[in-house]
């Protein structure tokens, strides 16, 4: 597993312990994570990769999973 997704499912730990989130998909689908989280994951992830998520990133598609996180951050941190 990569460096950022690591950091990525550290991040989503601190949200939901008692979540596998290395193996978990559906996130947002399933409910488990809130629009609540959502904001704070967002910040979160910000302030950690130094990177800005937009308006236009905030779908269920980059929130249902770790990886699809890992992969937005990742993509963001190449712009």
């Amino acid at each position: 597993m990569n460096e950022t997704l690591e950091k990525v499912i550290e991040i989503l730990t601190e949200l939901h312990e008692d979540v596998d989130f290395r193996t978990r998909e559906r996130l947002w689908d399933d409910h488990i994570l809130d629009s609540f989280d959502v904001v704070t994951l967002t910040s979160e992830l910000n302030n950690e990769f130094d990177i800005v998520i937009t308006a236009d990133r905030l779908t269920p598609e980059n929130f249902n999973s770790a990886q699809a996180l890992g992969a937005m951050v990742e993509e963001l941190e190449d712009i």
